[in-house]
């Protein structure tokens, strides 16, 4: 059985991407949007890092890389066709432009993932400590590379790998510690001092929590630039452990969707960014900002329906037996036969 802690987690962070996305035309004139969006992008996208390096296992076996690549590289060429064809008539534009090496919207994770699970394979039996040290200090370092940005996701690839390796070097009492109710209350003061920070420094760009942008691009030349990817690597740190220390862990009726994540996450962005071409992705106000959440979570339960699913499971996961499935549902619709027993665990 699937463990329920996790799966809420997963869930929990999807809906939470998904709803940054959605408020993030609000962010330029709602102060409280602007906060709320900093202070979600200091996590998110982390603990969702996290989580792929502690589910990481296989990575030493032969065929490995192949069937990774497989995994991620073919759905990330897929989607970025699709996109470019979904951007070249939703924004009427004179050319389409389908470029590869620079991700389309939010495709950049797939190929960072497939990094690195490849820099895992060949750094997984150095001294732990050493690797992790190593890993910031790079992602510290690429910030100073003005050609490193959304190139093949190098800098988040670099920026976001020492959470990987966090992930990985996790075990499951690491998470247990974090249940007990002085963690909770730890986890809500920390939420609040950073909220109350980005609301006494409004000046701070939420693109440093992009990972994807060179100092220069903030004019923070010298010391100044690794000094503040550091300490936004100490703040991205304590709010991942203070999202983890507030999951839930008994199950919810949502917490079946958290094996569906991937798709929420490649499938949203057609229904966010029709909603930006919209006139209401220019109305501010925080009972907007509010309804935005509502929408949010209830969007990423539809993106998990397992019919959903199961239609576009050829372009997420390379597979057909969702296909099959239908079929065979169609057909014992046709043969007056019930199928209220049939597993849909495709």
């Amino acid at each position: 059985m699937r463990d329920a802690y996790f799966d809420n987690a997963k869930f929990l962070l999807i809906v939470l991407v998904v709803f940054g996305h959605f408020i993030q035309t609000s962010i330029a004139d709602l102060e409280e949007a602007a906060i709320l969006y900093k202070v979600i992008y200091t996590f998110h996208m982390p603990a969702f890092v996290l989580l792929s390096g502690f589910f990481t296992k296989g990575f030493d076996k032969p065929g490995y890389v192949k069937n990774i690549a497989q995994k991620l590289i073919l759905p990330y060429l897929m989607f970025q066709l699709i996109y470019s064809l979904f951007y070249y008539f939703l924004l009427d534009q004179a050319t389409m432009n389908v470029d590869p090496l620079n991700p389309n919207w939010a495709l950049w994770f797939l190929v960072s993932l497939f990094c690195w699970h490849v820099m895992l394979r060949y750094t997984s039996k150095w001294n732990r400590a050493g690797v992790l040290v190593v890993a910031i200090i790079v992602g510290l370092a690429v910030g100073y590379v003005g050609w490193i940005s959304n190139y093949l996701s190098l800098s988040r690839t670099f920026v976001f790998f020492p959470f990987f390796l966090l992930g990985y070097y996790a075990k499951r009492e690491h998470f247990t510690v974090l249940w007990k109710g002085s963690m909770r209350v730890i986890s809500l003061v920390i939420v609040t001092l950073v909220t109350v920070f980005f609301t006494s420094y409004p000046e701070i760009s939420e693109k440093w929590l992009f990972g994807s942008k060179p100092y220069e691009q903030f004019a923070a030349f010298g010391i100044e630039g690794a000094g503040k990817r550091l300490g936004l690597y100490t703040i991205t740190t304590m709010m991942v452990i203070g999202f983890f220390a507030l999951v839930p862990r008994r199950r919810f009726f949502f917490t079946k969707f958290g094996d569906s994540t991937l798709f929420v996450y490649l499938l949203h962005g057609f229904v966010v960014r029709t909603f930006r071409e919209t006139p209401f992705a220019n109305a501010n106000s925080l009972l907007f900002i509010a309804l935005l959440f509502v929408v949010s979570f209830f969007l990423a339960l539809v993106l998990s329906n397992k019919w959903l699913k199961a239609m576009t499971q050829p372009l997420v996961e390379g597979k057909t037996t969702g296909l099959r499935w239908l079929r065979k549902r169609r057909q014992l619709k046709r043969t007056g036969k019930s199928h209220s027993k049939e597993t849909t665990s495709y």
